[in-house]
């Protein structure tokens, strides 16, 4: 055909566009060292906060700044109908608690905007270019023309698509162009394809090495409809013009967009830039039976980066996770060292790696153990000030007894508790110590093993009029002897199962009968320790009914 002439084409834009060139100046080459990578995350705010973007950025991030270059998030918004209020501030949250937040950002950062909406003049003035040099055309075809187009090319048993013979305005006269431009019919922008059947493409992967694919033969859309406000791009097209104007050179993202990269190559190409690099991530997978699926936000709480915030779990244990599943040789490397080694894109697979709670829990827990109380209780409250206000009064309330119930079998033992994998677990692993939290049992309670709740009262009672504090566990645990002694139990459970119907029970029920009454549960740390971190008045108020 023969193109629309260059006044056609620039009067379809708004008056002062500026040149690509002034685009090209006002983002010149980074200054950086030889070898330093500039990578980008890109959330769309179309949806909330997935942990694999975490993941993702997490790679970003590490990539370019063990190379000495930069790491940016640049929010991608053009697909304005489907976005999600407040998901983009929800990224920007994220991003900060994992420690994924970006070198520059709007306003001082100097290739900004961040916002793809707010660069709506680079992406008219790279369009206006390409329609210049007839490698992009106006396309007016309809809904119903689109649909009639895929319904023959299914009937005809070949590739659905906008292309060849199927591609109705590609080869258009200028002056049928022309009718409908001055009739005021809404068009979008089609990119030109320059392949034909049977083309193919190679490029190299950073993370898959060499792969090879057919050539993209559609009229892709580089620009969303003429009646829409503001003018927008595709996310293909955008992606070509920021990646290079933002002075991008490794592209890490996920692998669903693998087939999109015939297309992306070819627009570097029709604009002039050189390709960047692309590393494409394999998705956070799970077992679900015998089969391995993507991680599911619908599906699955843990694929909500909120799920790890309003759980507790520490940062620094989320990412030493998250590390090694990117790279698994940083699995087996102390925590501290693997958050400072590098993420080697090589080393991350093709397959996707297995998200394991139960693994998390187990590195959280051991994480936490390594904490002094003070760095605790200063993680919990700052957790529970946003998500369990009930929690943060009490600790506020009794700093004191806190740092206490976190000393018991953990200060000054060398294998210390690790029954805290979470904020979120402390009611339920120290919640006891409170008076506040502290649900006391009825006499007749399962819990105290069936004994006879007279009996129960009868031994509490006691025990609450004779009790004496000692910082001494083997002491402290005399009274415990003692008690069970006078009230008939048998010394050990040997003895008890050797006749069982002498005794009610043996040394163990009565130690049972007292933690219940101090604790509220049947498992607890060591007796002694949690009677001494209550304090002699609380243990005897407990105690009594």
């Amino acid at each position: 055909m023969s193109p629309l002439d260059r006044a056609a084409v620039d009067a379809l834009f708004p008056a002062g566009l500026p040149e690509v060139g002034h685009w090209q100046r006002r983002y010149p080459p980074r200054p950086l060292p030889e070898g330093a990578q500039v990578t980008r995350v890109s959330p769309s705010p179309t949806g909330h906060a997935h942990i694999g973007s975490v993941y993702v950025a997490m790679i970003d991030a590490d990539v370019a700044r063990h190379s000495g270059g930069t790491y940016f998030v640049r929010v991608e918004d053009t697909d304005r109908l489907r976005e999600v209020e407040g998901a983009a501030a929800q990224f920007d949250r994220v991003f900060s608690v994992f420690g994924v937040s970006p070198d520059e950002t709007d306003p001082d950062g100097a290739y900004g905007p961040y916002t793809q909406s707010a660069r709506s003049p680079v992406y008219l003035s790279h369009v206006r270019e390409l329609l210049r040099l007839n490698k992009a055309y106006p396309c007016f075809a309809t809904r119903d023309e689109l649909a009639a187009n895929a319904a023959a090319q299914r009937a005809a048993k070949v590739p659905t698509g906008y292309y060849g013979r199927w591609a109705i305005w590609r080869d258009a006269p200028a002056e049928r162009v022309g009718e409908y431009l001055a009739a005021g019919r809404p068009y979008v922008v089609r990119f030109r394809s320059p392949a034909s059947p049977g083309d193919r493409i190679g490029y190299h992967d950073l993370i898959r090495g060499e792969l090879e694919a057919d050539a993209n033969l559609n009229d892709a859309v580089i620009l969303k409809s003429s009646d829409q406000h503001p003018r927008l791009p595709t996310y293909h097209f955008a992606h070509a013009v920021d990646d290079h104007l933002m002075g991008v050179t490794v592209v890490i993202r996920g692998d669903e967009w693998i087939s999109s990269v015939p297309l992306h190559l070819q627009l570097f190409d029709a604009l002039g830039f050189p390709h960047v690099g692309y590393a494409h991530i394999a998705p956070l997978m799970k077992m679900e039976g015998g089969s391995r699926r993507k991680l599911s936000k619908r599906k699955d709480p843990e694929a909500s980066v909120d799920h790890y915030i309003q759980a507790g779990y520490p940062v620094e244990a989320v990412l030493y996770y998250l590390r090694g599943l990117a790279n698994g040789r940083l699995a087996e490397l102390p925590l501290a060292e693997a958050l400072a080694a590098p993420i080697l894109l090589e080393e991350c697979g093709a397959a996707g790696p297995l998200v394991d709670m139960a693994k998390l829990d187990d590195i959280s827990a051991d994480f936490v153990a390594t904490l002094p109380g003070e760095e605790i209780l200063r993680r919990l409250a700052a957790w529970a000030a946003d998500h369990d206000p009930d929690l943060a009064a009490v600790l506020d309330g009794d700093r004191d007894l806190a740092l206490r119930a976190l000393a018991v079998e953990r200060d000054g033992v060398p294998n210390p508790r690790k029954d805290l994998r979470k904020w979120s677990d402390f009611r339920a692993a120290y919640g006891f110590f409170f008076p506040s939290l502290f649900e006391r049992a009825d006499d007749g309670d399962p819990r105290f093993g069936g004994l006879d709740p007279r009996l129960v009262r009868a031994m509490l009672d006691d025990l609450a009029e004779r009790y004496r504090p000692h910082a001494d566990p083997g002491r402290w645990f005399d009274q415990v002897r003692d008690l069970a002694a006078r009230h008939g139990f048998a010394p050990t459970p040997k003895a008890h199962k050797a006749d069982p119907g002498a005794y009610p029970g043996s040394i163990r029920e009565a130690s049972q009968v007292v933690r219940v009454a101090l604790t509220g549960a049947t498992r607890s740390p060591d007796l002694a320790a949690v009677a001494h971190a209550l304090g002699a008045e609380e243990v005897v108020r407990r105690l009594r009914r």
